[in-house]
């Protein structure tokens, strides 16, 4: 076995299988680029699905890649197992409909045991089978010094995820010796493909050969497919021969980071072990994932950061970690993956950012929580009850983020007990609902043999023309290919060229018409990209069926085409202005281009504040003004990332790429429609912005004469105001509004004092309702309708006065109560304090309360038992007197 780094065991997988005529594929962005149905890119084959799915036909059918990815089922697991992780690479082949289970295994075992590769000795590899796949095991065998007594028959190894395709699957495992034999040799998981250390999982081979229906039956899939996948972190556990995962050069210099950090040693303590693993994993996976534009916040694949970090500083806390720290670790992090993952390095600064913002919000959220917890067990206290109910515990954790650790902990300390098989319930019942509220992750689709057969040639002629020629090469009308699309009709038509833009990119498809000897015969509702890359047209036919052959005149709805064209550019000139004002860490998280109007949904962890939001509408004006050029060009992939042209990541673009340039100002690959000069866009208008969820915020704007109208509309209500409020001139209202303000202030004034002079007459009879218990006095009065400010001006006089030891006072207003209570020094010294009192009294008015020990304040939704909460006065001051 040759003694490699993780880098160049990633390199040699890569160029083994480009010798093999594969396409090395770029690692796709943890963030999944058009697939609602994936929190994370979770598996090699996540960022492929468009290819096994055939909705997309790729250049090559042999593909190969080395993806980042991130499953969080296991995160409780992490730091207290050899090989949990959060993020993980996964090596992979894939193929397309082209080789299959002959190459797929040949070509694994001579990646394995070649000595110009791994070079592993042949007896200490074991295969795992499905019992039914015998041409598996023949093929194995026929592989150079193999022996065939380590196949292994195994029932679970066929790789189904319900609809879609499926197939048998083998598995590799690396025997690591009996000094890694965690199990007796009787034991029934002790063999290869049994849970335990020995034999350890390497490689898995999936033959996907079957089409799952949803009537549970297979059937054959006419193009056979192979997708594999090897996890990085565990083959070098085998070839740097470690105990555990974090041994290896992917983890080690993290852990030796932390040790500086913390100044404890990894490895002298099993339980100090966990927290440096935990570490370490979660440091890699927020690392990826915030450079790969998630951010984190309280749903999505945002919770899930916030929770990696949150987890790492509570293992920070037992290391004697007590400051913000994570920004530290990334620079390692970046020295170890960034040669293969450049983003890390782009990114870095922006990422340490965030995770410090992140950090100081959680030791506030720490410091509130304990708090919480005190209020806690403070009530649990004076109702004589030393246990913390699960409920409240994971209020604690759900609400406010307290981690339950940190709750056992203090309440321990304090002399309290929590309900841990309470906390886990409510966790459980959480979950249920999160499952319920998530949409069932869709397995990949039947493949779509019929569009992927069609590879008639074809050319977009729209950059530069509105009306075309164009020969019908095919049509599909429900389901089947047919020459004719019937009269009245709706069909997707495949032509030879066409001026009509497919839905790509965020830009909407064109509309328009299909014309024979100047006579509309057909309308064009949609276009989408087939799989094979042409435009196909859904066309619903007009008073004559369209032919298969036939030559007709295609033409886009060019008003429509010209407003789509400015937004796009405008959407550009937007881009660009989010970067130059809010930072280079803004990335583009979604689009729409239409005629209407513009979306731009980007990466952003803070507000955008009203001045930024002006910069951004003036920058994007600016340029319009100017009437500069848009220059679009065609040029090398290599040669436009050398002029500085931002790419969307996670896209895939050929060797050959589509430059748009607004003057140097703005580069993007871009394959849409734009104008040829900025100036055409007329004028740009920021309609609105607000966050969407998960760290991303969305701007939309108008542009043209979209925008004009809305000034119309602005400019009409503006003249209505001017009516209503009887002024000449436009330029009065704000003075008018002034002057009505300062009206209502002074009407509210009048009021203010009426109040106070009812309020006086009315606290004669209040505080003439002295009762006492316990040797304390105490007032228990309802004044309906005021407010709690009237309620606080009562508090006042009630001062002054000094006519009682306590003051209760509450007041309804509709569906709404409200208490307050006010407590004198001399009683407080004798244990009563108001944040006690009113916390049992709010709760009969149906909701909560606190303040300090003079005064606290409450609402409640349960007005009507005002009068019953207040007969409860004194036995519930009696209550606290004694406790």
């Amino acid at each position: 076995m040759k003694q490699l780094t993780s880098s160049q065991t990633r390199q040699m997988f890569l160029d083994f299988f480009k010798q093999k005529q594969h396409e090395i594929i770029p690692s796709a962005s943890l963030v999944p680029v058009n697939d609602p149905t994936l929190l994370w890119i979770n598996s090699g084959v996540a960022a492929l699905k468009k290819y096994f799915d055939g909705t997309q036909t790729p250049d090559n059918p042999r593909l190969a890649n080395s993806q980042k990815s991130i499953r969080t089922n296991d995160i409780e697991n992490v730091g207290h197992t050899a090989r949990h992780h959060t993020l993980f690479e996964m090596l992979g082949n894939f193929s397309i409909g082209e080789y299959f289970k002959e190459e797929a295994i040949a070509w694994a075992w001579e990646f394995l045991t070649h000595e110009d590769w791994l070079d592993f000795e042949p007896e200490k590899l074991w295969v795992t089978y499905y019992p039914e796949d015998k041409e598996t095991v023949e093929i194995w065998k026929k592989q150079p010094h193999f022996i065939s007594d380590h196949l292994i028959p195994i029932e679970d190894n066929f790789w189904d995820i319900g609809a879609g395709p499926c197939g048998p699957n083998s598995e590799i495992f690396y025997d690591r010796g009996p000094e890694y034999n965690d199990l007796p040799e009787d034991h029934p998981e002790s063999y290869a493909g049994g849970e335990n250390e020995r034999w350890l999982e390497m490689w898995n081979l999936v033959f996907s050969q079957f089409n799952h229906l949803p009537d549970d039956t297979y059937d054959p899939l006419p193009h056979k497919n192979i997708d594999t996948g090897m996890g990085l972190e565990r083959l070098m556990s085998v070839i740097q021969d470690t105990p555990t995962n974090f041994e290896t050069d992917l983890f080690l210099p993290i852990i030796r980071r932390i040790e500086e950090l913390s100044h404890k040693k990894y490895g002298e303590d099993a339980q100090l072990d966990i927290s440096f693993k935990v570490i370490a994993d979660h440091a890699r996976a927020v690392t990826f994932a915030i450079s790969d534009g998630a951010l984190p916040s309280n749903e999505g694949r945002g919770y899930i950061i916030r929770r990696l970090i949150r987890r790492s500083v509570m293992h920070a806390r037992r290391l004697g970690i007590n400051g913000t720290f994570l920004k530290e670790l990334v620079p390692v992090i970046v020295n170890i993956m960034a040669d293969f993952y450049p983003e890390l390095e782009t990114e870095a600064s922006f990422v340490q950012d965030v995770l410090t913002h992140e950090e100081e919000r959680f030791h506030e959220t720490i410091e509130g929580g304990e708090q919480q917890l005190q209020r806690v067990m403070d009530e649990l206290k004076a109702n004589q009850q030393t246990m913390i109910s699960g409920s409240q515990a994971f209020q604690l954790y759900d609400t406010f983020g307290f981690p339950m650790e940190l709750t056992m902990e203090l309440a321990q300390e304090s002399g309290f007990t929590v309900d841990e098989e309470g906390f886990h319930k409510a966790m459980e019942e959480q979950r249920q609902r999160a499952r319920a509220a998530r949409s069932d992750e869709s397995s990949m689709a039947v493949q779509s043999d019929l569009l992927t057969s069609i590879d008639a040639p074809f050319e977009f002629v729209g950059y530069d023309q509105m009306e075309a020629e164009g020969v019908v090469e095919a049509i599909v009308y429900e389901d089947e290919s047919v020459k004719e699309l019937p009269v009245h009709q709706q069909g997707w038509l495949f032509f030879d060229q066409s001026p009509f833009y497919a839905e790509m990119g965020g830009q909407v498809a064109d509309k328009g018409f299909i014309y024979s000897n100047n006579e509309v015969i057909g309308k064009v509702i949609d276009v989408q990209k087939a799989p094979r890359g042409q435009y196909m047209h859904l066309v619903e036919s007009a008073e004559q069926p369209l032919n298969v052959g036939q030559t007709y005149t295609l033409a886009v709805n060019s008003s429509k085409r010209r407003d789509i064209n400015k937004n796009h550019t405008a959407t550009h000139l937007l881009h660009r202005a989010l970067q130059k004002i809010l930072g280079e860490h803004t990335h583009q998280a979604g689009s729409y281009v239409g005629p209407d109007r513009l979306r731009f949904d980007f990466s952003h962890f803070g507000k955008v504040t009203p001045e930024q939001l002006e910069e951004i509408e003036d920058y994007v004006n600016d340029w319009i003004r100017r009437g500069v050029n848009v220059q679009i060009t065609q040029m090398p992939l290599e040669e436009a990332k050398a002029l500085g042209a931002t790419a969307l990541f996670g896209e895939k673009y050929g060797d050959e790429v589509r430059v748009v340039d607004i003057a140097g100002e703005s580069i993007e690959l871009c394959g849409g429609t734009h104008v040829a000069n900025t100036s055409d866009i007329g004028t740009f208008k920021l309609m609105s912005e607000a966050g969407i969820g998960a760290g991303i915020r969305r701007i939309e704007a108008l542009t043209g004469q979209g925008a004009i109208e809305d000034y119309q509309q602005k400019e009409a209500l503006l003249k209505d105001v001017q009516h209503q409020l009887k002024v000449a001139e436009l330029d009065q209202v704000v003075n008018r509004i002034q002057q009505l303000q300062e009206e209502l202030k002074a009407t509210e004034s009048q009021l203010e004092s009426l109040n106070a002079q009812l309020m006086q007459q009315e606290s004669q009879a209040i505080f003439n309702q002295v009762e006492e218990i316990e040797g304390v006095t105490y007032i228990a009065a309802h004044i309906p309708n005021q407010s709690m400010d009237s309620l606080r001006q009562l508090g006042d006089m009630w001062r002054q006065k000094g006519t009682s030891n306590v003051l209760v006072v509450a007041t309804d207003n509709e569906d709404r109560a409200n208490l307050m209570v006010l407590v004198d020094d001399e009683t407080i010294k004798k244990g009563l304090k108001a944040g006690d009192l009113i916390k049992p009294l709010a709760q009969m008015i149906g909701g909560g309360g606190g303040g300090r020990p003079q005064m606290a304040q409450a609402g409640g939704k349960a007005p009507e038992k005002i009068a019953e909460m207040l007969r409860a006065v004194p036995s519930t001051v009696e209550m606290l007197l004694k406790h």
